[in-house]
């Protein structure tokens, strides 16, 4: 071969060789179509060749940490609610707020001092909230105002609320446009949050042997229609006056036979997972209820082993998996309840977040705060998925909280 035959035939290699480099690198960054791949420099009918480098995805902002910036003590004071004596509050109760960073407050006892005095006493821990106590993260203040028997707050500003039995005896617009009033009332005082209606279904035939609820008229009548129109109509008409609401107590003490204030072994032997006393509460989170109370009953036929408020069961299985409730759940009081005594402060509190729930009351007696939030300090910092649900239960009260809090 002549040496200008040679160099003809190395530059075809050459060029055909490029060609086949090209061919290779077009393969690989080719679009993904999911289509047969099309000769190299060839298109599909009606798209655009390809452009060259493929253009890089824009990167997406993460979202802000809502608790960015909070120590485990003040995380953990979220998830307390405190009693305050409306007659005569205890400096430990003023001390949970600004020494434990509790960021909840519950108006208990009877008070015949009107709506401003009681905006005055709301006032004086409203006052102790702070960067460093609750990262400036307003207090739910919240009492008892259902009426009837159980009316903390009265006096001048207060209406005389009628018994729940009472209250069923008119329509439902008329008992939504009733509690919008009472609800203005509690506003006006300082108060956001009212631990009402109670839902528990009650069988008419044993009302005057069911100690918590029937034997008071607590209920909202004694069929479920009842119960859920007239329930879901006051959580209406407080929630239109700025007041939230706490339906209560799931699964439901219609059926005790005594009182979990006052005796220990509560038992309900009867309610079931798909009782229609728990379907009464469905409807009434179906109507957007932002609180849940869990009552400190044991249920048999649920879960044999532990009071309500401190099953996984009842809470994570039947609250937030059968029934989709991803507000914020308050047991009822564990602090003086007969029914608790049987676990130390501490226990009721790692338990209670064990279970799923969000916030533990401690009503009748504030002086076991400090050990409660120990406990859930302690606990939290040795086990990261203990933790993990602290800082849920926490993101769930600040969200409940949030929904009080106007947009400007």
């Amino acid at each position: 071969m002549s040496s200008r035959a040679r160099a003809v035939w190395v530059a075809v290699a050459l060029v055909a060789t490029a060609a086949a480099i090209a061919a290779v690198v077009w393969y690989v960054l080719r679009p993904d179509t999911g289509a047969s791949s099309p000769t190299p420099g060839a298109t599909s009918a009606g798209a655009p060749a390809p452009s060259g480098t493929p253009t890089a995805p824009t990167p997406t902002t993460p979202a802000p940490d809502p608790l960015a910036g909070w120590t485990l003590e003040q995380k953990v004071g979220q998830l307390l609610m405190v009693g305050v004596d409306v007659r005569s509050p205890q400096q430990v109760s003023y001390d949970a707020v600004a020494r434990r960073h509790v960021g909840n407050v519950f108006l208990a006892g009877r008070s015949q001092a009107g709506t401003g005095p009681t905006a005055d006493l709301v006032a004086g821990f409203t006052v102790l909230v702070s960067e460093e106590t609750t990262q400036g993260t307003p207090l739910f203040v919240a009492t008892d105002q259902e009426g009837g028997y159980v009316q903390v707050l009265r006096g001048a500003g207060f209406s005389q609320i009628p018994t729940a039995l009472d209250q069923s005896r008119l329509g439902p617009a008329a008992l939504e446009d009733q509690a919008a009033t009472w609800g203005s009332e509690l506003a006006a005082a300082g108060v956001n949050l009212n631990l009402a209606p109670v839902m528990d279904l009650v069988p008419e035939r044993s009302a005057a042997q069911n100690p918590p609820i029937g034997y008071y008229d607590r209920a909202y009548g004694f069929t479920a229609d009842s119960v859920v129109s007239h329930a879901n109509a006051f959580s209406a008409g407080m929630e239109a006056s700025g007041v939230d609401v706490t339906i209560k107590h799931f699964p439901g003490l219609g059926r005790v036979t005594a009182n979990t204030d006052t005796d220990a072994g509560v038992t309900d032997d009867v309610t079931t997972r798909d009782d229609p006393s728990v379907a009464v509460f469905a409807s009434g989170i179906e109507a957007g209820a932002a609180f849940v109370m869990t009552s400190t009953a044991v249920y048999t036929r649920i879960d044999p082993e532990r009071p309500a408020a401190f099953s996984p069961v009842v809470v994570d299985g039947m609250l937030r998996g059968d029934l989709g409730f991803d507000g914020v759940v308050i047991t009822d009081d564990v602090s003086a309840a007969a029914q608790v005594q049987a676990w130390s402060p501490a226990e009721r509190a790692v338990l209670t977040i064990e279970a799923g729930g969000d916030m533990v009351l401690a009503s009748a007696d504030p002086s076991v705060v400090a050990e409660m939030a120990d406990a859930l300090v302690e606990r939290a910092s040795s086990d990261p998925a203990f933790a993990a649900k602290v800082d849920a239960a926490v993101e769930r009260v600040l969200a409940a909280k949030a929904r009080l809090t106007p947009e400007t």
